[in-house]
């Protein structure tokens, strides 16, 4: 594991994944992240890279040409390159190659770095084309952060990034895995914008909020203290999961680009939220994890 580090905060990672597997508040005497768990879910905060979610059926079209894809791309399960590394900040990266072409027809560099200040990661993502043809992709976050077990159910999940006091959400369909997008919820919230994190929030798998609804997610504790913030605005879509009642963990994940709609068959640039460089082009995206 690779570890920056400073007063307040400690954080490790893995060239599997480029993924952050801890994330201890030095200050609060706390582990913040997840620790992967198998019984419940493996991971601890995966990069979603170059898709997030499933595709119909478990492939997609592009051009003509049909390829199977796993949920949420194959970055996750990927080694990465450390490129550098101080006290406080990392850099990890990750390009195509011949067993990647096969299954998804762009090159790529992916490069993530993870810089710390005081409380505050801040995870930035840059998406390389070095082709001469255009690219077409998605990328997410996944972090699960720790909540007590026993006491699950007297948290709080806040909302932010408009003056609403109700948000609309779609859901997995079971039986396909698409997104349910003929059929939205409106979720209601409290003074603070704010839900319980009650069992039948997430009786039916991730709510995902669409049209940047959420640009701000942070999760509170029964006695109405914040523990932990995720701040992402400009994200398209956000997901908000945690499997099951007896897992000590709830998911703030920000997305750029998500799981296809039910029913869709059209090609790769036609999914809901695609990104997309043209030739030799690159962009990045960032987010922050704020310790409170």
């Amino acid at each position: 594991m690779y570890t920056i580090e400073n007063k307040r905060l400690r954080v490790g990672f893995e060239l599997h994944g480029a993924e952050m597997v801890s994330m201890y508040d030095k200050e609060k005497d706390r582990e913040l992240i997840w620790q992967a768990d198998p019984a419940y879910w493996k991971r601890n905060a995966p990069v979603l890279f170059p898709f997030v979610g499933k595709v119909n059926g478990g492939e997609y079209r592009y051009q003509g040409k049909t390829y199977e894809m796993g949920q949420h791309g194959f970055a996750r399960d990927m080694e990465f390159t450390l490129v550098e590394k101080d006290d406080t900040s990392i850099t990890f990266e990750l390009n195509s190659d011949e067993k990647t072409l096969e299954k998804y027809p762009f090159e790529f560099k992916l490069t993530i770095r993870y810089v710390l200040e005081m409380n505050t990661l801040a995870v930035i993502w840059n998406v390389e084309n070095p082709a001469g043809e255009r690219m077409y992709y998605s990328i997410g976050a996944h972090p699960a952060f720790n909540v007590e077990q026993a006491k699950k159910q007297e948290y709080r999940v806040q909302l932010s990034g408009n003056d609403t006091d109700a948000l609309t959400y779609i859901l997995i369909d079971p039986e396909t895995a698409g997104a349910d997008w003929e059929h939205p919820h409106t979720l209601e919230l409290d003074e603070e914008q704010a839900v319980l994190a009650k069992d039948e929030l997430f009786e039916n798998d991730a709510l995902i909020f669409d049209n940047e609804q959420v640009k701000r997610a942070t999760i509170i504790d029964p006695e109405g203290k914040a523990l932990v913030t995720v701040d992402c605005p400009g994200f398209p879509s956000f997901g908000l999961w945690s499997p099951s009642k007896d897992a000590g963990f709830i998911c703030l994940e920000p997305w750029m680009g998500r799981v296809d709609n039910n029913g869709f068959t059209g090609e790769l640039p036609e999914k809901y939220e695609e990104q997309k460089l043209e030739a030799y082009e690159s962009k990045e995206f960032s987010y922050t994890i704020i310790a409170q």
